[in-house]
């Protein structure tokens, strides 16, 4: 049965206190293009990035220890991270160590072919940043 989405859009909202800083990594460093970006009274500021699709995937604890172990070795992850799909996951992790992230794990290959890697990034968030390796 196919039914018409009642939801059109995924937004992660992320308080930062280094604005410059995150906008620096998520769109100069990772690519992201802007969405739009707005300053408001007392020096509010807004920026959305676009991310290509988005999904929400739920997880029960069994998995996301599961995908610690096959991305890290060990139970790290916190109960929010964000996974990027990019295009060479090498690549995209010395660009994001280079940008300001720190290395939790290098890219590492899954079961489910893909290479991902384990970041700390600007504004708080752990991040994986993954690559299919099938097609």
């Amino acid at each position: 049965m196919t039914t018409k989405p009642t939801v059109k859009q995924l937004r992660l909202v992320v308080e930062t206190d280094d604005f410059d800083e995150a906008v620096a990594f998520y769109r100069d460093v990772l690519g992201m293009p802007e969405e739009f970006y707005l300053e408001s009274e007392g020096h509010a500021l807004v920026m959305a990035l676009q991310a290509g699709r988005a999904t929400l995937e739920i997880v029960n604890p069994a998995q996301k220890r599961l995908i610690d172990q096959l991305e890290v070795g060990r139970d790290v992850g916190r109960s929010i991270r964000v996974a990027f799909e990019v295009a060479d996951a090498a690549t995209f992790t010395a660009r994001a160590l280079n940008g300001g992230a720190q290395l939790i794990a290098p890219p590492t290959e899954t079961p489910w072919r893909s290479l991902n890697s384990r970041l700390e990034a600007p504004a708080g968030l752990q991040i994986t940043l993954f690559e299919e390796l099938d097609g």
